[in-house]
């Protein structure tokens, strides 16, 4: 019952949350959303950070309630996948493409979605800047959605834009919790 609430609350959070500007395309029938920062430290140590999600992603945004749940095995048909103990867990994305320190592409339904007849490709890219590490996270989704996916845009994008944010104030401020959303 209790991953049944959190189930729902994390889709009522997801289909709530407000709209930034990062929206590059919408329609009936899917969008894409871009976010990109970036983080003062090497690609390498951004990369290991990346992929230690449990660290710096929101528990608000998971079904147990707890992103100490979550792990990425960075390897093709990997797993960005949440625990629950016992056996117990989701598959949130699938690992479809890997070049360490250079780009992750994960392939699925992120949350909610994962429920609906979509798909999506989220692609992680990271590149040296004289500023420290340029990241950006692109999550191209389509698929079918009765009434369109149009509404789903907006806190997809506030979903993959707050990840990102929290991702910098991990690495910068050693707490993801002093992230500020774009």
């Amino acid at each position: 019952m209790k991953i049944l609430r959190r189930t729902i609350s994390f889709a009522i959070v997801l289909l709530l949350g407000n709209a930034s500007a990062e929206v590059v395309d919408a329609g009936q029938g899917g969008f894409t959303t871009v976010h990109e920062v970036t983080i003062a430290a090497t690609r390498d140590v951004v990369w290991r950070a990346a992929i230690d999600v449990g660290q710096w992603w929101s528990s608000d945004h998971t079904v147990s309630g707890d992103a100490s749940r979550l792990s990425i095995s960075a390897t093709p048909q990997g797993c960005f996948c949440e625990s629950f103990g016992g056996g117990a867990g989701v598959v949130h994305l699938t690992v479809t493409m890997v070049n360490p320190g250079v780009i992750l592409r994960l392939t699925g339904g992120l949350g909610p979605l994962g429920l609906m007849g979509v798909i999506g490709n989220m692609i992680w890219e990271f590149e040296d800047t004289d500023a420290g590490t340029r990241v950006r996270f692109t999550y191209a989704v389509g698929g079918y959605r009765a009434g369109g996916l149009e509404e789903m845009t907006g806190p997809v994008d506030t979903v993959i834009g707050d990840a990102l944010a929290r991702l910098k104030a991990y690495l910068e401020t050693g707490d993801a919790e002093n992230a500020d959303s774009e």
